[in-house]
């Protein structure tokens, strides 16, 4: 990895990375595929926070769609915890092969993780461990958009890195209209103005408000955390800067 462009980094990684595609579960050849990227950015000088989603095991909103027993914020303190239960396969994974990790947790279960102290996950941070920060932000109705975008609020975080499926942020559903285009660089105020979903709303406007760059990108390409944490023109930009430039799929 080259001289990085971020020196410290969230980064944001849905509950789906961790399991093959059209599956739920886990899958640790999907989260060992991860934690071999990681490692690759542990190893330059990069401070970096991973927030992880829980949909592969469990969405808290959609299960009390569902559910007619389960009050809504039950489902979703359900949804909190399977983060953590990714959050440790992750941790497991990462230090597999050498890497320094701590999980965090919002929701407090010492058993398996600290507690999630600003300054303590700062020092940890400082001296060079990765940490995985789990449960959201403890409370229900937040999604781990939000959670990402708060945490790196509090960590004074360069930028959030938002790591998906598809290689960054389109005029419209390629799949759906062949003629779409993929931005590399799109502002926060072009992204309301056309209605593009990069993160939820609230997450959105907390990275726009304290002008927290976000970078939407395809994880799934091996080395790709890397190269967008060296800075390499890779999916999309999202920041202060109006577009200038997109590319026809």
């Amino acid at each position: 990895m080259t001289k990085p462009a971020y020196r410290r980094v969230l980064l944001k990684i849905s509950g789906e990375s961790f399991c093959r595609e059209g599956e739920s579960g886990i899958s640790m050849a999907e989260v060992s595929s991860i934690s071999e990227q990681v490692k690759e950015v542990a190893s330059s000088d990069v401070e970096l926070a991973i927030v992880c989603g829980g949909g592969n095991i469990l969405r808290g909103k959609q299960f009390a769609e569902v559910s007619d027993t389960i009050i809504p914020s039950t489902a979703h303190y359900m949804g909190m915890l399977a983060t953590v239960i990714n959050a440790l396969a992750l941790q497991d994974a990462l230090e597999s092969v050498g890497v320094a990790t701590r999980v965090q947790s919002a929701i407090r279960m010492e058993g398996v993780a600290e507690p999630f102290i600003r300054r303590r996950c700062i020092r940890h941070l400082e001296k060079g461990r990765v940490v995985i920060l789990a449960a959201g932000t403890g409370s229900p109705f937040v999604t781990t958009d939000t959670a990402a975008a708060l945490r790196a609020r509090e960590i004074d975080a360069d930028v959030v890195l938002k790591g998906t499926k598809v290689d960054g942020v389109y005029s419209d559903d390629p799949v759906k209209n062949p003629h779409a285009v993929r931005y590399t660089d799109i502002s926060y105020q072009e992204v309301i103005e056309q209605d593009l979903q990069v993160m939820d709303a609230q997450a959105f406007h907390h990275c726009m408000e304290h002008k927290l760059p976000i970078i939407v990108f395809n994880y799934k390409k091996v080395g790709n955390i890397g190269r967008v944490i060296a800075g390499e023109k890779i999916g999309t930009r999202v920041s202060g800067v109006r577009s200038d430039a997109a590319e026809s799929e």
